[in-house]
């Protein structure tokens, strides 16, 4: 038998051995069925959902009702956490993946309130979930081509979006009970987008030695990062030609010379 027939009989015989409700889970996350497929557009409707409803809560007021959606959420992404952490090839690596770390402590800040005080600031920490959005992109990016066609489009506004979002989780966890100006998320949203884009109104400003260094490193990012990401967004995207000679694939749009190495490249274009 050779080597390739072997390692089929080989996943078939381990595939044959596995619980069923693993190898169900396994079909369901990782199989091109179409009821897999539609599962997972659920797990990603359901990503945009839990992450839009993290964003508009964290300016909200506690309630008994809210607190019935957390946990609810939370019963939800504990099942979704147990269901990859049990069929994943390498647990070690599943485990220390960013995103998943992300997961833990958005789970963690769920549950939160059922053990000791419903500290805001645990809210403000489930903008992590942002991090799942790059995983929903990739997962679009194969099955809609609009998402396909403008990738980088839609990278730069993610990146923005959870660039702003992180750095506004930091102004509120270090300002919000010691800083009288910032009582909400809210607030604490538009200092950031204020120093960031270096309008600086003055009405709210950090305070102590602390907020102040926070401060500076906001307005060096401001001006270092912020203006990069935006640029990203407003600029042309590139287009992906290779070039046969330096390898170079993503070049202007208007493009006629590689600017690697000079050699002409041909970009089909519609014309004006």
């Amino acid at each position: 038998m050779s080597s390739g027939g072997k390692a089929k009989s080989k996943k078939a015989a381990k595939a044959a051995e596995e619980p069923w409700l693993k190898a169900e889970l396994r079909k369901l996350y990782q199989g091109r069925s179409k009821r897999a497929v539609r599962f997972r557009y659920g797990l990603i409707a359901f990503d945009i959902v839990t992450i839009t409803f993290f964003v508009v809560s964290s300016v909200l007021e506690t309630t008994t009702a809210l607190l019935i959606v957390d946990f609810s959420i939370a019963a939800v992404l504990i099942a979704d956490f147990a269901a990859r952490l049990w069929i994943a090839r390498s647990r070690p690596r599943f485990l220390f993946n960013i995103v998943t770390a992300a997961d833990i402590i958005v789970i963690a800040t769920l549950l939160a309130p059922a053990f000791t005080e419903n500290f805001a600031f645990l809210r403000v920490l489930r903008a992590l979930r942002l991090l799942r959005s790059y995983h929903v992109l990739r997962d679009l990016r194969g099955r809609y081509p609009f998402v396909k066609r403008n990738e980088e489009l839609l990278q730069s506004i993610l990146n923005l979006a959870v660039f702003i979002f992180v750095v506004t989780a930091l102004v509120y966890v270090f300002q919000v009970e010691e800083n009288p100006q910032i009582g909400t998320y809210l607030d604490a949203l538009y200092f950031t987008v204020t120093t960031l884009t270096t309008t600086g109104f003055g009405d709210i400003t950090l305070q102590g030695p602390a907020g102040r260094l926070l401060a500076v490193v906001i307005m060096v990012l401001g001006v270092a990062l912020f203006l990069r990401l935006v640029q990203t967004i407003f600029r042309p995207q590139k287009v992906h030609v290779r070039c046969p000679d330096c390898g170079l694939n993503r070049h202007d749009p208007d493009a006629v010379h590689c600017k690697h190495c000079g050699r002409v490249v041909n970009i089909e274009t519609e014309g004006d």
